[in-house]
């Protein structure tokens, strides 16, 4: 089965563009919009709609398969490529990226993503990860369909990896809207939540912790109230490097305060996310390192998950290697190539650091299917449900796709038993 053509069609995401060095310098709030000029270049304003680029390559067979390029919410920052707009790169894939697949024989996922990921423009420069990203999905689904299996199977066929008929936990992420969004979640029995988005030390932190630590006091006795004996959720918490901010990056005091969160959790596991930002990948390491030695020599369970700082499957290995965290985030988008993501989650594994396969709010439903694919086949500690930030939509894509996933497979196992009877 062969790649005979190549489309592409403008979409949307499923949350919105924002400029993080402007929201970061004080851009003010206008209902759901912000006020004030953009910084970060390409943006025209502080929010934009996000969008993102359906990659369709029709089959030999009539088939088609897809896939979608999206980049996170706060693109163009720490150090990420730049703002991903249909209008500017449907040509780039048309123009350069056809040509590479039409004739490709669906032989194999890993040849065909990596001649695209490993492929630079006439420019010299890479294309834009967005752009692997989407591809990537689509030549997984195309090598699914030629093969006829699910994208689970070629996954697990070409690593050389182990069946689990086993759901894998989802998280999922409420936003701003913290306190109805988490009751959502715990209505729907989510294994991992709220996020949260504790980005501001002044208004969702507190100046010495206090707004945190009443919300996750909040949080654990809704899941006594609202759950039951069985359902003991891990609490996820994104902080964006407010603690250290809060806490002057001084280790003794944070450690402190994080015995104080452990307890307010308690009898729930609870994970903070980017405690601290160091300004850079030699800091963040670092600095999260000997704040995950202090909570251990403490015997403060706690877990610390590495994000900021640590965007490619190469800043993954460093903090592997280093053992600078508990967990490290893939951030699906940033890694370009999904088998980027793939690799990252078996290396981490390897060396027994949590792994999470996170993503984005802006991305589309196809990155949030694909990832449950990924997710099945490598089985990571937990995976994102996405893309938006209200928590239903996300998680019923999700979360569906993962049962459906299963389902499909264990009737290909009773099957495979079935034959070896008889």
């Amino acid at each position: 089965m062969k790649i005979v053509e190549v489309l592409a069609s403008p979409g949307l995401t499923g949350f919105y563009f924002d400029d993080q060095k402007a929201i970061k310098a004080g851009a003010g709030h206008d209902g759901f919009a912000y006020t004030g000029s953009p910084m970060t270049p390409g943006f025209t304003a502080v929010r934009q709609r996000g969008e993102s680029i359906s990659v369709l390559l029709m089959l030999e067979d009539g088939q088609v398969a897809s896939g979608d390029c999206a980049a996170v919410q706060y693109s163009g920052a720490g150090g990420r490529d730049p703002l991903f707009l249909a209008k500017d790169f449907i040509p780039i894939i048309l123009e350069e990226i056809r040509p590479k697949l039409v004739g490709q024989e669906l032989d194999s996922f890993r040849r065909i993503a990596d001649l695209v990921e490993h492929s630079v423009r006439p420019n010299g420069e890479r294309y834009h990860t967005a752009i692997r990203y989407g591809v990537s999905q689509a030549i997984l689904d195309a090598v699914a369909k030629a093969k006829k299996l699910t994208k689970t199977e070629v996954i697990l066929d070409e690593y050389h990896l182990p069946m689990v008929l086993e759901p894998v936990p989802i998280f999922a992420q409420t936003g701003d809207d913290r306190y109805d969004n988490a009751d959502k979640a715990i209505l729907k029995r989510v294994g991992v939540l709220p996020h949260a988005l504790i980005n501001n030390v002044e208004t969702k932190l507190g100046k010495n912790g206090e707004l945190l630590l009443k919300y996750v006091e909040w949080l654990k006795n809704r899941v006594i109230v609202l759950g039951d004996s069985n359902y003991r959720p891990i609490l996820h918490i994104d902080v964006y490097g407010t603690i250290g901010l809060a806490f002057e990056n001084n280790v003794e005091r944070m450690v402190e305060y994080f015995a104080a969160l452990e307890k307010a959790a308690e009898p729930l596991h609870l994970r903070i996310e980017g405690p601290m930002d160091a300004g850079s990948k030699k800091g963040q390491i670092e600095q999260i390192k000997a704040l995950r030695e202090a909570l251990k020599k403490r015997g403060i369970k706690v877990e610390v998950v590495a994000d900021e700082w640590c965007n490619t499957y190469e800043d993954i290995v460093e903090f592997v290697d280093t053992q600078a965290a508990d967990m490290v985030q893939i951030k699906t988008p940033d890694l370009g190539g999904i088998q980027n993501t793939i690799e990252a989650v078996l290396y981490a594994k390897k060396f027994g650091v949590g792994t999470y396969v996170g993503g984005s709010c802006n991305e589309t439903d196809s990155g949030g299917r694909t990832a449950v694919h990924v997710a099945l086949a490598t089985r990571p500690d937990q995976m994102l449900a996405k893309p938006g930030m209200g928590v239903d939509e996300g998680y019923m894509i999700v979360h569906n796709e993962m049962n459906r996933t299963l389902e499909i497979l264990r009737y290909k196992q009773k099957g495979k038993t079935h034959e070896k009877i008889f």
